[in-house]
């Protein structure tokens, strides 16, 4: 190993701190996640070694490598025999990921998200009503449409409810906004599959989406606010009561 890169080694480790005791595997991924999209450790960056990462999180060598197999079937790090781990990608790829991760680590923080979620999405509908295109309008009238005639198929219907937020945040015009509601919609997502368990909750989630669009359309951003608003609750309360009953 070069100078280089023992220093980078002893950088990362003294960095990443130690695990508690009775921390299992998801802890030492979930910690080796946190620090990976710090922004201080850049891509194809070379990890420290399985003994090297024990010894700083305090945990034995077959913890650091079950966490290491999980996160490179993930896509986050890449193994390269011969020579080592490496980060695979940047943080705005994997940021996705991690909160994707984030759930199977059994740590979703579910209501903060969904809180922090309604309010973007407010954000995001009051914004593009202003700014929201007639081509964009189009794609919404279009995934009403599928949400309608599929309101007994839900997986379909989630993927047009998807489709339909994709073009508000679009819309808005922030591309910050933006990748903020994906990552989070990509932590949710599981969740906002069992939230929708009939034809009646599908029912009602259409006609809120249906107010959304008529105020979008109006390009009215405090109707479009109110609406997006009013639909996140109940979509909110919907959404809780799938991750309470899987608990």
């Amino acid at each position: 190993m070069s100078a280089n890169s023992a220093a980078s080694s002893a950088k990362i480790s003294a960095a990443l701190g130690s695990v508690g005791q009775g921390s299992v595997v998801s802890e030492v991924a979930e910690r080796l996640l946190a620090y990976f999209i710090s922004g201080d450790i850049a891509p194809g960056t070379r990890l420290p070694a399985e003994r090297q990462l024990a010894a700083s999180l305090g945990v034995g060598r077959s913890a650091v490598r079950e966490a290491l197999a999980a996160l490179e079937i993930l896509g986050v790090v890449v193994v390269r025999p011969g020579s080592g781990t490496y980060l695979r990608d940047g943080v705005s790829e994997l940021l996705p990921r991690t909160l994707s991760w984030g759930l199977m680590l059994g740590e979703p923080r579910t209501r903060e998200l969904v809180e922090l979620r309604g309010g973007l999405e407010v954000q995001a509908a009051q914004l593009a009503a202003r700014r929201i295109a007639g081509d964009a309008l189009g794609r919404m009238r279009d995934s009403l449409a599928a949400m309608e005639a599929n309101l007994g198929d839900l997986s379909a219907f989630v993927e047009a409810d998807a489709a339909f937020h994709r073009e508000i945040a679009a819309a808005s015009g922030n591309q910050v906004l933006q990748e903020l509601l994906q990552s989070i919609r990509s932590l949710l997502r599981i969740w906002v599959d069992r939230a929708l368990t009939d034809e009646g909750h599908a029912a009602a989630a259409l006609a809120e989406h249906r107010a959304v669009f008529g105020a979008l359309e109006a390009r009215d951003p405090a109707a479009a606010a109110r609406a997006m608003e009013s639909h996140m609750g109940t979509a909110a309360a919907r959404l809780l009561a799938g991750f309470e009953s899987a608990r």
